[in-house]
């Protein structure tokens, strides 16, 4: 075997091992900027939340966020993104709906402080509360849809469950009245499934006389 041979000059890094690492980095860096992000838009609301105070916070230069994610709007969409992951009402008897949906969102919004900033800036500024509606638009309309008696009370239905789950997350993570900091999950379920029960899936109550 020559020089020219050697398996040693041939040999070329795979496409995989070349892209692995700065992807990783990449991926890193994302999610750095989008946990600080989500902790200046909880603290400072939308308007006063700057790029330059986010960048400081994740500890890189300021044009990293902006090349990743264009400006403050980009970066609030991308730091606010949620998929509330609602379970499918076909899988879910209809009688437990309620008990289901309301332990699915005490149990999210436990361990999910993205939902905690958005609530924050959703009751302060306008950009925060038009991506909470498209949220619930997206998400919880269509899945009152498949269980709500009549489609044309579909949209009243879902903002009325939304009313229950946003005013408890309201007083318990945000305003953190200590009453409702002290219900346990279970008390939270056992008080507001049947509610939400009720909006989802009972009879139009009809006007009142």
């Amino acid at each position: 075997m020559t020089d020219t041979d050697s398996p040693t000059q041939h040999a070329q890094p795979s496409p995989p091992a070349q892209h692995a690492q700065p992807a990783r980095r990449s991926d890193a860096t994302r999610a750095t900027i989008l946990t600080a992000a989500r902790e200046r838009f909880a603290a400072d609301g939308y308007e006063r939340a700057t790029i330059r105070a986010i960048a400081r916070d994740a500890k890189i230069d300021p044009s990293m966020v902006m090349r990743y994610y264009g400006n403050k709007e980009g970066l609030f969409a991308a730091a606010v993104d949620i998929d509330l992951r609602l379970p499918v009402p076909e899988k879910v008897p209809k009688e437990e709906v309620g008990r289901i949906f309301v332990g699915h969102f005490v149990a999210l919004w436990e361990k999910n402080e993205v939902l905690t900033a958005l609530l924050r800036v959703g009751v302060t500024n306008a950009a925060g509360a038009e991506r909470m509606q498209g949220i619930f638009k997206e998400q919880l309309v269509p899945v009152a849809l498949r269980v709500c008696p009549d489609p044309e009370q579909v949209p009243a239905r879902a903002a009325l469950v939304a009313s229950q789950m946003l005013g408890m997350a309201l007083t318990r993570y945000v305003l953190r009245l200590p009453p409702a900091v002290d219900l346990t999950r279970e008390e939270i379920v056992a008080w507001l499934a049947p509610t939400v029960q009720r909006y989802l899936t009972a009879p139009h109550p009809g006007p009142s006389h």
